[in-house]
């Protein structure tokens, strides 16, 4: 199970036991949006290969 905790610079992550951070620059990089208008399961999408989404997604200005 991955673990997603969101604040206004980054995601704390715990992905298969192992915990890291990935920067708001990182994942603005990534998707080629602004971090707020980015969602969680667009997050989840770099972390895992093949992610289990559920539920609808959420943008990380509605969580922070």
């Amino acid at each position: 199970m991955t673990t997603l905790s969101f604040d206004e610079t980054g995601v704390d992550v715990v992905y298969q036991g192992t915990e890291f951070r990935l920067e708001k620059d990182l994942i603005e990089e990534a998707t080629r949006k602004s971090y707020m208008d980015v969602t969680d399961h667009e997050v989840l999408k770099i972390v895992e290969e093949r992610p289990s989404l559920s539920g609808e997604p959420r943008r990380i200005g509605d969580i922070v």
